[in-house]
């Protein structure tokens, strides 16, 4: 009767969820070189199995060539660009889809073994089924996303990227919260304090900073207004207003740049308050008070990192190290509003 018995935790579904969740970092990290480098259209077709599969010949790379030829991109942006310049490009995307891939099979394979063999705790099977159907629904959202410059635009639809990458933040956070569930075990004992929901509530204003960072990504946004703390000379940008309410708020990159900077600022203020707070009160326990400090502190690093991103004008590798510490700054919020549920 033993063999059909779960246990409440298990270290071999930790490790194998703590490595998916590296992955699906790197696949962040690789998505977001793919934006910076206007590569995210050089693929026009989505192919989930034979698209594994790069040009292997010269006639295969002349038809890729070719059908990248006829988005508007092509015809607007990149006329004239040569078949080695399409490669580079080719290849950023290429890298992305691919780690798409591998994070499915890492996640699907091992899946299905703890499954039959019992090892995944009880009370995680569903919340492991919920990571899958997101991983697959994640693939979905990325070629509606890229679908969407194929026609009419020259590159995707800001809130079509901001879509696809907010899920991809989602699933990092549920699989940082998800191992550490079958690291440790469950909760038994949740503290009775205000401080659960503080901590919740961080995780949302850190997401709702990506999410505005996203918007900014889109509309290549971090290519204008490159003073800090002013924007050209002014608090307030000069073509902050779209056509619209929509317009404005998801198209103007006066006004997603300066939404990005003031959730920036109340995410600092929030972070430094939470951090000297954890260190006066005895409801948060000493490991999730180092917890918060290093959220506070990796916070604060990503606000200079932004602020520098923004006055270079985006380098490739400031836009990628400020997209990494994103992540860094919600895998600790995640790791300390798990912990503050636990004496």
């Amino acid at each position: 009767m033993t063999s059909f018995l779960r246990s409440d935790r298990s270290t071999p579904v930790a490790l194998w969820l703590a490595i998916v969740a590296a992955l699906v970092l790197a696949m962040v990290v690789v998505g977001g070189a793919t934006r910076l480098t206007d590569s995210g259209l050089s693929i026009t077709e989505w192919k989930p199995v034979t698209g594994a599969v790069p040009p292997m010949s010269d006639a295969h790379w002349n038809a890729e060539f070719a059908r990248y030829q006829e988005i508007p991109q092509y015809q607007l942006v990149n006329r004239g660009m040569t078949l080695a310049e399409f490669k580079t490009i080719y290849w950023w995307e290429w890298a992305h889809r691919f780690l798409g891939r591998l994070v499915g099979l890492v996640y699907a394979l091992p899946f299905v073994y703890f499954l039959a063999r019992r090892e995944i705790p009880k009370r995680l099977i569903l919340r492991c089924v919920g990571l899958l159907v997101l991983g697959g629904l994640q693939g979905a959202i990325g070629w509606w996303m890229v679908a969407s410059g194929l026609a009419d635009r020259v590159s995707v639809a800001p809130e079509r990227l901001m879509v696809h990458l907010g899920l991809a933040f989602i699933l990092f956070a549920a699989l940082i919260w998800t191992a550490l569930d079958a690291w440790r075990g469950e909760a038994r004992q949740p503290l009775p304090s205000p401080w659960s929901a503080l901590a919740l509530g961080l995780m949302g204003l850190i997401f709702l900073q990506i999410l505005l960072g996203a918007l900014v990504a889109g509309n290549d946004a971090g290519f204008v207004y490159n003073d800090w703390p002013l924007m050209n000379g002014t608090l307030f940008p000069r073509d902050y207003a779209g056509e619209s309410l929509w317009g404005t708020l998801a198209h103007s990159q006066g006004a997603v740049q300066l939404h990005h900077r003031l959730g920036g600022y109340v995410l600092m203020i929030a972070a430094v308050w939470m951090a000297i707070s954890a260190r006066r009160t005895n409801y948060v326990p000493p490991p999730a008070k180092r917890l918060m400090m290093a959220t506070t502190h990796a916070t604060l690093l990503q606000a200079v990192l932004g602020i520098a991103t923004l006055m270079l004008a985006v380098p490739l590798w400031l836009g990628m190290l400020h997209q990494l510490m994103a992540a860094v700054v919600l895998g600790l919020a995640t790791a300390f509003a798990w912990r503050i549920r636990r004496v």
